[in-house]
């Protein structure tokens, strides 16, 4: 707040302007040092830029060295509509032959009786719901030895179609159960959650004759329900060789592939695992787009523009400009580990007069068909030893040392930082010196408007008195 004054009332002097002149002399000092803490800061702000930069590099840099990254693979499918199949990590390229004779099933019984809609009350008791296996001619029933069988009671005033069906479901008996509705009525369908021969189930009943009419048991003669499809397994042949499964999905038929039977064939479907070359392609593009997005960043925050006469945030950065060495060292290096591809350069990615990377796209293309040389180049040969690193290896070496705790970008941003702080409590204490030049200027200057004042009224005094004479 301004502080309010009477200065110069008495010597005539226009001491409030001369007192602020005074002090904003002594303030120059403060706004050079402000002028400094924003070049500070903006420093500080591009080394967080170029920190995220590097991180991304890093992470570009770990996705080469990642075992995934070479391991992916594609599958294909003569009769996509029939069978297809996905394969894991690591899975060997080759093919093999499909036929499938038959499709896995889930047992479902439809109630015999329509009822007049899901409302309709249908009677009270226990319905039992068992999972185990029926003999080909459903006479005889097998439980499952790991499944339990499951009691739903039906109550009174519980006992509509759709209030069943929610029981069932809730029960989690291995069951679901829904309405459906036509034109005749609604009906209660009964389906195993599981296909599968293994998957099959009987309904037993206790209670009064309208709940009886959901109960299926053939083994005890009772079969008040109809089974509108039996539980089976999927039968198929891989390369001649007869499989069966409970589900038709063929998880262990082959290491490493999952194979899905979509329908029944008449002839085999050939399915053909190659390596993904576009995938690794891509992580290499993305690699190559990180290190420019790093080297870009530098030749902005270092170059000076002759035209406008301004220089980057970093021009003339020895931190920087070291960083921007090594790195060029690194990519325009070679690896020594033998082979075709030893450098970028071979597999089409080369270091423009700019700095940045250049990708051609029909000789990475070629290079791409030698997957294990890419691998060799980028990821190197995990021996454990720094020499036998690949290209990529050695970069996110490089960037987790610049990154870390210790590294160069962190101990140059404490540094920077460190000069922020130390440059704050150096306006804080001119701050403090000029408040108090400014409180001893208004006490010499209000001491001698004071003087003033009294020799103006002296001379007043002495002025009348002669009059007098």
């Amino acid at each position: 707040m301004t502080a309010i004054t009477s200065a110069g009332i008495g010597s005539g002097l226009d001491v409030e302007s001369l007192i602020t002149k005074l002090v904003a002399n002594e303030r120059t000092p403060i706004t050079q040092l402000q002028k400094s803490a924003d070049g500070l800061k903006t420093q500080l702000s591009a080394y967080g830029k170029l920190q995220s930069n590097m991180a991304t590099l890093r992470d570009a840099a770990s996705k080469l060295n990642n075992v995934d990254t070479w391991a992916a693979n594609l599958t294909s499918s003569s009769d996509a509509a029939s069978v297809t199949a996905s394969a894991g990590g690591g899975t060997l390229p080759g093919s093999f032959a499909v036929a499938v004779s038959q499709l896995a099933a889930s047992q479902t019984l439809v109630s015999s009786t329509a009822y007049a809609s899901g409302s309709t009350s249908v009677g009270t008791g226990t319905i039992t719901i068992e999972i185990g296996s029926w003999n080909a001619d459903e006479t005889a029933f097998t439980a499952k030895p790991d499944k339990t069988a499951i009691d739903i009671p039906i109550g009174a005033g519980e006992d509509q179609l759709n209030q069943i069906r929610d029981k069932i479901n809730a029960a989690k008996a291995g069951v679901v159960a829904s309405v459906v509705t036509d034109t005749n009525g609604s009906r209660l369908v009964m389906r195993a959650t599981d296909s599968g021969a293994e998957n099959s189930f009987r309904v037993s009943v206790n209670g009064d004759a309208g709940l009886a009419a959901l109960a299926y048991d053939p083994s005890a003669g009772i079969s008040s329900m109809t089974e509108k499809l039996k539980a089976q397994n999927a039968k198929a042949t891989l390369n001649g060789i007869e499989v069966e499964s409970q589900s038709n999905t063929l998880k262990e038929a082959i290491d490493g592939i999952s194979i899905t039977l979509l329908k029944t064939t008449s002839a085999d479907v050939n399915i053909t695992v190659t390596q993904d070359k576009e995938s690794v392609k891509k992580v290499i593009n993305d690699f190559v787009t990180a290190y420019n997005g790093v080297a870009q960043y530098i030749r902005d925050q270092t170059k000076y523009d002759a035209t406008n006469k301004t220089a980057g945030t970093l021009q003339g950065d020895n931190t920087l400009l070291g960083l921007q060495s090594q790195l060029r060292g690194i990519i325009s290096g070679s690896t020594t580990l033998g082979g075709s591809l030893t450098r970028l350069s071979d597999i089409g990615v080369s270091l423009g007069t700019d700095g940045s990377l250049k990708v051609d796209g029909s000789k990475l293309d070629k290079a791409a068909n030698n997957l294990d040389g890419l691998k060799q180049l980028f990821k190197g040969l995990d021996a454990g030893d720094p020499s036998n690193d690949g290209l990529s290896q050695r970069l996110r070496r490089f960037a987790d040392d610049v990154l870390g705790v210790d590294g160069r970008i962190t101990a140059r941003q404490a540094g920077i930082q460190a000069s922020i702080n130390d440059n704050s409590k150096r306006q804080s204490a001119l701050e403090d010196r000029v408040s108090l030049t400014e409180k001893r200027l208004r006490a010499q200057y209000t001491a001698l408007d004071q003087s003033m004042s009294k020799l103006n009224s002296l001379g007043n005094y002495v002025t009348q008195q002669l009059a007098k004479l």
